[in-house]
């Protein structure tokens, strides 16, 4: 298109360069907020109208003009030209093409500075709802297979080595506690992006006599921006989206990193569904975790999304500069990457299957009860480092026999103490080690039923906070 139908172009003599209209563009990626655009400009010329700085009748060709256009766009029959750089524009251009004179007053006491923290705004919030409600699914498919698994027994890990027996339940528990913290921070988030812009004008407000009461009456935003500079520059929001999804595709990637060991033949613990893998073209046995190698991957594209969002921000004057334009890509695909990845990860969990003989067989046949052995002496009133020192040899000693703890007879373990008696084969039992383990928040059957109970009451009370808008 010509330059002179660009809707800024009054100071400018020159058409600008093609390269440069591609350069700056953002129409391919912030056309995903055609909704937030519409919905605000909506607001933004009731407001005018109630405010007598645009007449009614031109509030309602904007109205009926901006209704007709998402229509059009969410029928894919709207066209979007690059040489009008962004979503703002392409709406704008299309709405006084369409109703004449009255378009031209819809940007009154407005700028592109604040209807686009406008638009983005809008978009995070929303898209905070829909991540949680994805976390949610998850959690719940987290809390069906502990209860499905709920007394399966399993070595827990230190170092990536034995250490104690826990159940495999406790262990997708404590998933379960990470997505929770998950959940939360993505409710601050929505509480930082729950603040309505619009009326900061460029930078300095506007000298019309706006309501920008109304506006955020309307978009039910709780906060209004209580300085113009802060309004149209504020990105914090966005940071915090970021890195809440940034940690959260942690959790994923550390959930991912132990189903890709326990499905491989060295551990055996589970079975992917062969729907949720893949094979190799060359070796027809394979069997390949494909989906937790991707979410572990694309891990590290989200935290480069926040790093790079960080790094533009970092130096930048107030208000607007153009940097900020780097800020929706980014989030956009960070958007897109963590909502695929809690969806397919619900599926996975849905899906997996336990090999329970061999989680046991790992238990028994290792040492991830010798603290329970020196736990025993410490209960018939031995010092724990002195009980730590017998274990220990005891251990040794088996390594050297090549025999485990529960294969020594009573007079084997008499050599080492004489506090030992018949019943420290009962004590040292997977079993019994689990079930001694009743502290509150420890992996005992009694604690774990806790957990499960309080994790659904949970999930009702993140439901409910989703339906009543947090």
């Amino acid at each position: 298109m010509s330059e002179n139908k660009k809707l800024w172009s009054g100071r400018f003599e020159k058409t600008t360069d093609e390269m440069i209209n591609a350069f700056q563009a953002s129409i391919d990626f912030d056309k995903r907020m055609y909704h937030e655009d519409i919905e605000g400009s909506i607001a933004h010329a009731r407001m005018l109208a109630t405010q007598k700085i645009i007449s009614d009748d031109d509030c309602s060709k904007i109205v009926e003009g901006l209704k007709k256009i998402l229509a059009q766009i969410e029928n894919g029959e709207f066209n979007f030209d690059i040489a009008l750089e962004d979503i703002h524009m392409n709406i704008e251009k299309a709405l006084t093409d369409d109703i004449g004179e009255a378009g031209g007053r819809l940007h009154t006491a407005r700028s592109r500075n604040d209807q686009v923290a406008l638009d983005t705004h809008l978009y995070i919030r929303r898209q905070v709802v829909e991540v949680q409600k994805l976390i949610v699914a998850v959690e719940k498919t987290l809390v069906k297979a502990a209860e499905k698994y709920r007394s399966v027994i399993m070595p827990g890990y230190t170092h990536l080595q034995r250490a104690q027996p826990i159940l495999f339940a406790h262990h997708l528990l404590a998933y379960f506690s990470m997505l929770e913290r998950d959940f939360e921070r993505f409710s601050g988030v929505y509480q930082r992006a729950d603040i309505m812009p619009l009326g900061a004008g460029a930078l300095a407000g506007t000298t019309f006599p706006i309501d920008r009461q109304q506006v955020a009456k309307t978009l039910n935003f709780k906060k209004i921006y209580s300085n113009s500079l802060d309004a149209v520059s504020d990105r914090d929001y966005i940071l915090e989206f970021m890195s809440a999804a940034s940690i959260l595709m942690v959790h994923l990637s550390r959930f991912s990193e132990e189903l890709i060991f326990w499905c491989s033949r060295e551990f055996s613990f589970i079975e992917l569904d062969d729907a949720h893998c893949t094979g190799s073209s060359m070796m027809p046995q394979k069997k390949n975790p494909d989906v937790p190698e991707l979410v572990r991957g694309k891990t590290g594209r989200v935290i480069g999304h926040l790093m790079a969002l960080l790094t533009t921000v970092k130096a930048l004057p107030l208000a607007y500069n153009k940097d900020l334009q780097e800020d929706k890509e980014g989030v956009f695909d960070t958007i897109d990457t963590i909502k695929f990845s809690l969806a397919v990860y619900a599926q996975i969990i849905e899906g997996l299957k336990v090999k329970e003989d061999n989680m046991m067989k790992a238990v028994e046949e290792d040492f991830s009860n010798a603290t329970d052995l020196a736990d025993y002496l410490v209960k018939k009133n031995l010092p724990f480092r002195e009980a730590h020192a017998i274990s220990g040899k005891i251990v040794h000693d088996c390594i050297a026999r090549n025999i485990y703890i529960k294969d020594m007879k009573i007079d084997d373990f008499k050599k080492y103490s004489d506090l030992f008696d018949e019943d420290v084969k009962e004590a040292i039992k997977p079993e019994t080690c689990v079930a001694n383990r009743n502290s509150l928040g420890g992996t005992s059957y009694r604690q774990v039923e806790k957990q499960i109970v309080n994790a659904r009451e949970l999930i009702v009370k993140q439901e409910n906070l989703i339906k009543k808008g947090q």
